[in-house]
């Protein structure tokens, strides 16, 4: 479908110029004139397409002026033929639109306006219209124009042998070529349309083609004897789309039609099926919804997989309403029938380890915040570590927070209510109820001094049921348990100034008074605070748990530096070190991690962007004792657009203290090479190698990719071996086969395009 754009009809050139200036009584050159109608003409937005010169204006987008300004070399008025003639260097200028010929003829008996000779018209957002005879008739509503040209805004070309206005408002075109590409005398446009027709029905809004090609290099390689659709006034209406096609190991090679159904300006639906060689029919389809405050959006597929005798499928579901001003409710629902169809299907939230289906509602008011939300997971990853956990529920999760106004001090409170229920089928379920409030004094002293004071209360009442702890003993019942803590920051940050840098040393501690233990881990469950690993985000944190039901006990100091550099106009680079220091070994947090020390390890990053071919981000974790990397992980960008390189690396120290399986060793990198072959041409190659022993490559792919101001392609070839070793639903085999897809899309400005999905 053509990109909607409006060029405007031509003959508004004279419309908007030639009744008050050609009626007016021997006007001298460079006069203004007024114009007699009080009618505005209509303007159209400057987009830009094809079928831009075939529609006319139809509603005004600003208000108009009347001032006409006219330059002629010499005007002729001839009373007895009646007609008024401007010739040399013919000026018209109104709303911005400049008309220019060697020639205009009123004919006042016929009613009839004629330029000749490089009559060119300039609208007002860039487009350019150019012609060697325009001739309107019958008060300018019916003409015709010969060997018209447009250059647009955006550099796109129209040609056509004749134009004509017709009775209605419709239009034709005979001779018709159409190219967003750069030409020139000596070389063909990279692709371009040309009709034998091309006609407009204004009061069905259809822009219908007769004999049209599409040629590449001058050689015709699609034709279509008629082809018709809807003008660019038209926003939206139901027709086809272009298709997407590719190949994959679950499909085989595939083709996917679409059609678009408008049900209504605010409904729509996507029929989108796959016709694959391996499984037949995949039935797919999404539905789109708008209300004046809220959307739907629908999407989902199914299939027949006969090999496994299983109906397979998904469905997503997203929306979201606006209750009020101050009040939203949104959802986020996604079932699959077994965990590795998304994978085979590559589908959206193919690489997650869960799939999340969500229901929520926000509220926002001043400095008051609720929400009330619900949680259920389904395990997608092909890790099965996960395979004997049993999944929460999570109905409901509530929270409220309240900050208050500073008083004169600038103190202020905050106060947290929140709520979790979380339930199991099998095993442990908990309802929890936290309370936490805190009293916040920042202070800047006269020396630049930055402080900020924190004393919190933390109130927690559960209900726990079938909670099987460390030492294999079953508890049921309520638990409460009380926590205060004190917390003092301060930073002291130094700045030194050059002409061409600026660089700013800032020391950093944090005290914390906390009683020690009080965790009751053998009577409350640890839900939403399991992947607590100490690093540069939380070190100087007064609660280094991002949930509620693990208290950072115990007293310790946090200690840390930054230092950072800017230069005077680019480059940026910056450091950060901190060590924490336990009064008591046997903190909450620090046994997650399975520390066993006073000092904490040390923990760190580094960014440095002196320029534009370097962005580099380096965050590790070193041994307090012998500095060995407990954490690493590295992502930089090198070189020029020309040939760049990007490498990711993660390091990860298994952690045996961790409740649930999967906390092993974790060595990856991930490395990508961008070429630019050449001004049009591109490669782009990557590779995911797990680093592990027996890793091997987890994923690898290219892209090879043209692109010009009119054209687009791209090839790509991807290999997906991270489950290789699963087993199928159902099924115990070993399923070795990889999967890979090879896909290419292609996109004609203006047009749109086809490919794969």
């Amino acid at each position: 479908m053509f990109k909607r754009s409006l060029l405007g009809c031509l003959s508004l050139l004279f419309a908007l110029a030639a009744p008050s200036l050609l009626e007016a009584a021997q006007p001298q050159a460079g006069t203004i004139l007024k114009e007699k109608s009080t009618k505005p003409y209509g303007m159209l937005e400057p987009q830009k397409n094809l079928t831009n010169v075939l529609t006319t204006p139809s509603e005004p987008t600003e208000e108009e002026t009347t001032d006409i300004y006219f330059s002629a070399d010499e005007m002729e008025n001839n009373k007895e033929l009646q007609t008024v003639t401007a010739i040399g260097n013919v000026n018209i200028i109104r709303n911005n639109l400049t008309l220019i010929a060697d020639k205009v003829i009123y004919n006042q008996k016929d009613d009839i306006v004629t330029a000749v000779g490089n009559v060119v018209l300039v609208e007002k957002d860039g487009n350019v219209v150019f012609s060697d005879y325009v001739e309107l008739t019958d008060h300018m509503s019916e003409g015709e124009m010969d060997n018209v040209k447009v250059i647009m805004a955006d550099k796109t070309r129209v040609a056509a042998q004749k134009f004509r206005r017709l009775e209605g408002d419709n239009k034709e075109m005979e001779k018709v070529v159409y190219s967003p590409c750069d030409t020139c005398k000596t070389k063909e446009p990279l692709w371009q349309i040309k009709a034998h027709k091309v006609t407009h029905d204004a009061e069905k809004k259809d822009v219908y083609y007769n004999h049209a090609f599409v040629e590449i290099k001058g050689v015709p390689v699609f034709y279509l004897p008629f082809l018709s659709h809807p003008d660019p006034t038209v926003k939206r209406r139901s027709g086809f789309l272009p298709p997407s096609f590719g190949s994959s190991s679950y499909l085989g090679a595939y083709l996917q039609p679409k059609y678009f159904w408008a049900i209504s300006d605010h409904e729509d639906l996507t029929f989108s099926p796959y016709l694959s060689t391996d499984q037949g029919i995949v039935w797919s389809a999404n539905y789109n919804k708008y209300f004046p405050r809220g959307e739907l959006q629908l999407s989902g597929s199914t299939v027949r997989d006969d090999k496994y005798d299983k109906q397979r499928g998904n469905l997503f579901a997203k929306g979201r309403y606006e209750i009020n001003d101050y009040w939203y409710a949104d959802a986020d629902i996604n079932y699959i029938s077994d965990r590795y169809y998304l994978q085979d299907m590559s589908l959206l939230y193919q690489d997650n380890a869960w799939l999340t289906s969500s229901a929520r509602m926000q509220g926002f008011d001043n400095r008051n915040y609720a929400a009330v939300e619900a949680y259920y997971y389904k395990l997608i990853s092909y890790d099965n570590s996960f395979n004997d956990y049993d999944k929460p529920y999570i109905m409901p999760w509530m929270e409220y927070e309240n900050v208050s106004e500073p008083n004169k001090y600038g103190a202020y409170t905050k106060t947290t209510l929140n709520f979790a229920s979380i339930l199991r089928e099998e095993t442990v379920s908990t309802q929890r109820m936290t309370m936490i409030n805190s009293w916040n004094l920042p202070y800047t002293s006269p020396y630049g001094e930055k402080y900020k004071l924190v004393a919190s209360l933390k109130s927690d009442l559960y209900y726990v049921d079938s909670y099987l702890n460390e030492d294999d003993e079953v508890y049921s019942g309520a638990v409460g348990r009380v926590f205060p803590q004190i917390g003092l920051e301060w930073r002291m940050p130094f700045v030194r100034a050059t002409e061409t840098s600026r660089q700013i040393l800032e020391p950093v501690i944090v005290a914390v008074a906390a009683p020690d233990g009080g965790n009751k881990i053998n009577k409350i469950p640890n839900e939403d605070s399991q992947n607590a690993e100490l690093d540069d985000t939380n070190i100087l944190s007064l609660d280094r748990y991002a949930g509620y039901d693990r208290n950072d006990t115990g007293s310790r100091i946090s200690y840390g530096i930054n230092w950072s550099a800017y230069g005077e106009k680019t480059g940026r680079t910056s450091m950060f070190l901190a060590q924490s220091y336990k009064f008591k070994k046997d903190q909450s947090f620090s046994e997650s991690d399975g520390e066993d020390s006073y000092f904490s390890d040390y923990v760190g990053r580094i960014y440095a962007n002196p320029n534009e071919y370097l962005d580099l981000a380096y965050r590790f974790r070193l041994n307090r004792e012998d500095f060995d990397l407990n954490y690493s992980e590295l992502t930089a960008r090198m070189g020029p657009r020309m040939l760049s390189l990007f490498i990711s690396y993660i390091y990860l120290q298994g952690n045996e203290n961790a409740t649930l399986e999967g906390y092993d060793e974790r060595k990856e990198l991930y490395t990508g090479l961008n070429i630019g072959l050449s001004r049009n041409w591109s490669l782009n190659m990557y590779n995911r190698q797990d680093l592990a022993p027996k890793g091997g490559s987890l994923e690898h792919g290219a892209d090879l990719i043209y692109e010009d101001e009119c054209f687009k392609f791209v090839t790509t070839v991807r290999k997906d071996n991270s489950y290789r070793w699963r087993r199928h639903f159902e099924h115990n085999e070993n399923y070795e086969k990889s999967n890979y897809e090879i896909t290419a899309t292609f996109f004609l400005k203006t047009l749109g395009g086809a490919g794969s999905k």
